[in-house]
């Protein structure tokens, strides 16, 4: 931040929603700071499950992409995205420190995109149905 700048205004009543009106409000000003500079927020999901595997198939394709020590727990946090080019869903893989037989997995953002297991499951279908609405 540049010394001797105005702060951000202060918030407004329903701060924290995303509807958009601090970006409008922001637009007009030239300003790149504040409220509206910050990335929308993508929804945001945690399961807890008991496994003794650490990365659950979710029948999506994901690539690892950073690790990171945790505090007050000898297991790490693994990071990944989703491989399809188009979806930017990120997850988040950790043990519990208390019950280490449980796993967490956080998921960040919504598929744009058919579930790629899904769709290796319903392709022979699918091709016999195309073949039987041929008869």
């Amino acid at each position: 931040m540049v010394s001797g700048a105005a702060p951000p205004p202060p918030p407004e009543s329903g701060a924290g929603s995303s509807s958009g009106v601090g970006r409008e409000e922001t637009k007009g000003k030239g300003s790149a700071r504040g409220r509206g500079s910050r990335k929308a927020s993508r929804p945001r999901f945690a399961f807890q499950t008991k496994s003794e595997n650490d990365v659950l198939d979710d029948g999506y394709r994901w690539r690892k992409y950073g690790q990171k020590a945790v505090k007050n727990s000898a297991f790490p946090r693994s990071y990944y995205r989703c491989t399809h080019h188009t979806c930017n869903v990120k997850k988040q893989v950790q043990r519990l420190a208390k019950d280490t037989s449980i796993v967490v997995t956080t998921y960040e953002g919504v598929h744009n995109h058919p579930c790629e297991k899904l769709m290796e499951a319903l392709n022979p279908i699918l091709r016999q149905l195309q073949f039987l609405s041929q008869l």
